[in-house]
């Protein structure tokens, strides 16, 4: 089984202690996001436990406890988000300077294989267009040379729960629209510039969930929960079967996420995950000594 930690939150940023306490004690529960009352018991112990994967934009607080998910046993690694929008757009993001240190010592901790950078969502706007992701992604390729080998970029996707928020920040230059199909030659040229910095610092680029077709710009189509990455980082055959709860532009392999939404506080706002209301009331109730993220709900299975 592999464990995703998580698609819906920032885990290793904002719940490192109930993190480590649900490995300590080898479970954790898990209700559905779509019906609560159902119940999932996720065994976390190290023989049920192929792979963890890690979804964020701070490891730091994570870092304490790397030394005994090590003696534990576990195998791991990062997806770590790393972008420079505004803060209209990414409120309580972590400054790119302190994330591009964090990088350098997360990938020296644990290896550079195992630590892949995404640029994503790329969302532009007036005051984000194109050229402005297409520099932005080359100086911080530049950075993480030697501490990046994969990088990961989508262009951000089309939520109608989202429409609200994009009017607000329409009056602000801050609005955005999903790209679609022929591409601006601008967008064209930014990912093909992205290609090509990725290639010139070391790094395989792959895009995320993508319903557009991107090798023509030198971008393969790419997972995130992949097991030809896990088999060659860790010599580890897990299953090949495409996750069915995911998007279906959505390559990744089965997992089970821990996570659940609305409940990261850094209030991005093209985020589907967060309400970023919601989140900071539920971040203010979680209680590290409960079985699931938000209370202690029964398990039904």
């Amino acid at each position: 089984m592999i464990i995703s930690a998580s698609r819906r939150t920032d885990i290793p940023g904002f719940y490192p202690e109930w993190f480590i306490r649900r490995i300590r004690a080898g479970f954790c529960t898990v209700p559905n996001p779509f019906n609560p009352q159902q119940v999932s018991r996720v065994s976390l112990d190290p023989q049920d436990v192929d792979v963890i994967v890690f979804w964020t934009r701070n490891p730091r607080p994570l870092f304490p406890h790397l030394d005994e998910l090590d003696r534990r046993g576990f195998r791991y690694y990062f997806q770590f988000t790393l972008l420079n929008h505004p803060r209209q757009l990414e409120p309580k993001a972590p400054p790119l300077d302190a994330s591009l240190q964090a990088f350098h010592q997360l990938a020296e901790r644990v290896g550079a294989a195992r630590v892949i950078w995404r640029y994503d969502p790329i969302v532009i706007t007036p005051q984000t267009q194109a050229v402005f992701h297409l520099q932005t992604y080359q100086s911080i390729a530049r950075a993480l040379q030697g501490a990046a080998l994969r990088s990961v970029v989508s262009l951000v996707d089309d939520y109608p729960k989202l429409r609200k928020r994009q009017k607000a920040l329409a009056g602000q230059g801050m609005g955005w629209q999903a790209v679609a199909e022929p591409f601006p030659q601008e967008v064209g040229d930014m990912l093909r510039g992205m290609a090509e910095a990725a290639q010139a610092h070391g790094m395989e680029i792959a895009s995320c969930a993508e319903p557009f077709d991107l090798r023509p710009y030198g971008i393969a189509p790419g997972k995130c929960v992949d097991d030809g990455y896990i088999l060659r980082t860790f010599g580890l055959q897990v299953s090949q079967s495409k996750d069915p709860s995911q998007r279906p532009a959505c390559g990744c392999v089965l997992s089970k996420d821990i996570g659940m939404y609305d409940t990261c506080p850094f209030g991005c706002q093209y985020c589907y995950a967060s309400n970023p209301e919601r989140a900071r009331q539920n971040y203010a109730a979680h209680d590290p000594d409960a079985s699931s993220l938000l209370g202690e709900p029964v398990p039904q299975s």
